[in-house]
């Protein structure tokens, strides 16, 4: 089954990014992620359709920033690195 996942990432100064991916461990250490300063994973959803995942992505990307932040803290309050949780970081 092929996985695609609906992410947000951030930096130090909490700006947002949402995207959608196949790979998200590739995501993150390809060059979007220097290129931006977006070092930190704080959020991501999980699908086997591609379709869903990115009107998910389009869903989120239209929210306004309090909306966003309201989503990331349902599961993340202290905006922690999630990838951390499965790259042994």
């Amino acid at each position: 089954m092929k996985h695609c996942y609906v992410y947000i990432m951030t930096n130090s100064s909490k700006t947002l990014y949402t995207g959608v991916t196949n790979n998200l461990q590739r995501r993150l250490v390809a060059g979007f992620t220097s290129r931006y300063h977006m070092t930190r994973l704080i959020y991501f959803e999980e699908t086997s359709d591609v379709y869903a995942a990115l009107a998910r992505e389009k869903q989120i990307k239209g929210w306004v920033r309090a909306k966003k932040i309201a989503l990331i803290e349902s599961i993340n309050p202290e905006w922690r690195d999630v990838s951390k949780d499965w790259q042994g970081g």
